[in-house]
């Protein structure tokens, strides 16, 4: 009887460690098996949400002087794309590349640069494009805006105006073209209040005779720093700030600010004439200044 009780723990021993295996095999065989399935479902859900990511979203856009919202735009990997513009081009909207604000657009030092107008919203006032690439203006840029009031275009590359231009604009009352290479004006709307011109290549030939007889409210005329060779002509009588310094005048006459023939005439509005910086010599020409309250700024002796 004692000899069996060692046989007896043996046994007992082998179908202990026999059931231990068959136990450990199925459970490894389960966990083999478990990622397999797991990484199936992953892929199937992965490639729900790929293809839902895949999706292109809409986006409804509106503009501030639009009441009719704009086609929806498919989102690309970084935004939305822009609507194209009327030839086709991908280029941004102008109140995206520029600022709207009230009626008043700002698009100043320009990244990318601007090199012509930009389209504008409706009924915009007060447009400032200062300081871009702007090579030239044509009749189309301005043609159904006739609600702007002022258009500053200072510090671009401006060499061509389209004649008609600014036909349409009735309203206009300030416009600077200043600091562009114009050798010629066009013809100017007739509310204007302001005109400057200073910093360009203007020549006396590229100045028509009647350019600003016409501008009955024409109160500030700045051609300084071009290459005039004569006071412009027939300058309207609301004038009060005319600036000619730094030109190439030679001469006036008892004609160019006063009637030479009526010693009772008065130029009442005018308070400054700026003729520094040019060849004439003031001294010459008493009578030119008959009619003035106080003598041009320039040279005498």
């Amino acid at each position: 009887m004692i000899k069996l009780r060692p046989l007896f723990f043996s046994f007992i021993l082998v179908s202990w460690i026999l059931s231990a295996t068959v136990a450990e095999f199925n459970w490894g065989s389960y966990y083999m098996q478990q990622p397999a399935i797991a990484n199936k479902q992953d892929i199937l859900l992965n490639d729900e949400v790929f293809m839902e990511a895949k999706k292109p979203k809409k986006v409804l856009k509106t503009f501030p002087d639009d009441d009719t919202p704009p086609p929806d735009t498919d989102l690309g990997d970084y935004g939305a794309t822009p609507a194209p513009g009327p030839e086709g081009d991908a280029e941004l909207p102008t109140c995206l590349l520029c600022v709207c604000l009230s009626g008043s657009v700002y698009c100043e030092e320009v990244l990318p640069v601007i090199t012509a107008v930009p389209t504008l919203p409706k009924e915009t006032a007060y447009l400032y494009a200062r300081y871009n690439k702007i090579a030239k203006i044509s009749v189309k840029d301005f043609s159904n805006f006739p609600t702007l009031r002022r258009i500053d275009l200072t510090g671009n590359a401006i060499s061509e105006i389209e004649d008609g231009s600014f036909s349409k604009l009735v309203l206009l009352e300030e416009l600077s073209l200043a600091e562009n290479k114009l050798v010629k004006l066009p013809a100017l709307p007739a509310k204007l209040t302001t005109f400057n011109a200073n910093f360009n290549r203007l020549r006396t030939r590229g100045v028509k005779a009647n350019a600003f007889k016409k501008l009955i409210n024409l109160s500030y005329l700045y051609l300084a720093n071009n290459e005039l060779e004569a006071v412009p002509p027939q300058l309207p009588e609301s004038l009060r700030i005319l600036h000619l310094h730094n030109n190439n005048i030679t001469t006036i006459t008892d004609e160019t600010f006063c009637k030479g023939n009526n010693t009772r005439y008065i130029r009442a509005n005018m308070d400054q004439i700026r003729l520094d910086g040019n060849p004439v010599i003031l001294a010459q020409y008493p009578n030119s200044f008959t009619c003035l309250k106080s003598l041009p700024i320039g040279r005498y002796y």
